[in-house]
Order: C-alpha cells, then sequence, then structure tokens
C-alpha cells in the first residue's frame, strides 16, 4: 500500500552529494520543519526524466517559492554519483538530489516499480508530492507511462 495524503513520511536514509563528497541524509533531515516539493522519477538521463520532469521543476522553483515552497528536492533510484553527475549536467544546483540508491525510500512509501523488463530492475514510480514538515499535504502519483500529474505545473495549480 502506498503513502497517502496526511501520513507522516517513514524514516529512510537517501545519499547526496555535499563539499566533501557522499553524505548520508535522513527523511528528518529532508523534510522536519519544513515544506517540501518533493518529485520522484524512475531514472536519471532517462527521456522524460530529463527533458520535462526535471527541467520543469528547476524553471518553477521560483514560483514554488511564492507558494510557501521552502525547498524542492528530487529523488530517483539511482547512485549518488549519478544523481550528482545529473544535476551538475542540468545545471539544477537548487534543487536537492536524493539518491535513493537500494530503494528503500521507494519501498518505504510503497511507490516501488518493476522497470527489469527495461534492464533497470526496481525502481520508483513517478510522483510528486508536498510535504509539510514531515506529513504528505499533496500526492500526486502519475499513471504507469504517463507525464501528467507529477510535474512542477500541476503541484503549482494545487498550492
Amino acid at each position: 500500500m502506498s503513502i497517502k495524503v496526511g501520513d507522516k513520511l517513514p524514516e529512510a536514509n537517501f545519499m547526496t552529494t555535499g563539499a566533501d563528497g557522499p553524505e548520508p541524509v535522513t527523511t528528518g533531515d529532508v523534510f522536519n520543519g519544513r515544506r517540501v516539493a518533493l518529485f520522484a522519477v524512475p531514472g536519471a538521463f532517462t527521456p522524460t526524466c530529463s527533458a520535462k520532469h526535471l527541467p520543469g521543476f528547476k524553471a518553477k522553483a521560483a514560483e514554488l517559492s511564492s507558494k510557501g515552497i521552502d525547498a524542492v528536492a528530487c529523488t530517483s533510484v539511482n547512485d549518488v554519483f549519478v544523481m550528482g553527475a545529473w544535476a551538475e549536467h542540468s545545471g539544477v544546483g537548487g534543487i536537492r538530489m536524493l539518491a535513493d540508491g537500494n530503494g528503500d525510500f521507494a519501498k518505504a512509501v510503497g511507490l516501488v516499480m518493476d522497470a527489469t523488463g527495461f534492464g533497470m530492475g526496481q525502481r520508483s514510480q513517478r510522483y510528486s508530492m508536498v510535504v509539510n514538515d514531515g506529513v504528505v499535504e499533496q500526492l500526486n502519483i502519475e499513471e504507469s507511462g504517463e507525464f501528467k500529474v507529477s510535474s512542477a505545473d500541476y503541484m503549482l495549480e494545487r498550492l
């Protein structure tokens, strides 16, 4: 069963790229005490993720901030080095990239996608959510193969 609006995020660990290299962070580190726009993608450098999803949140970051969002974060079942390279390649310094290398967060929120048919293993479903002090305020889960409700524009319309 997947997480739903009103649920508190479960404790999970991510890896991020810090000044001295990979750094572990917890859901509490990222979400407690702030309102965060989180979006999840099946894979860094994949077509829809790179051409639409990440650029959309990059372009709309200031608008999200004006609607009370304190931070924007992206998660994917990729390692920290891939997420760091994707952020650098995409020029998204203001978006916190959360590597969920083992898919622990995706599993904990019940939003795992089986992409073994594409040679990608278990991945995160595509979705977005607004998390307010660790509690899910808005949740937008895509149907398989779609890119509509997890976009920055869709999230902004509902804030």
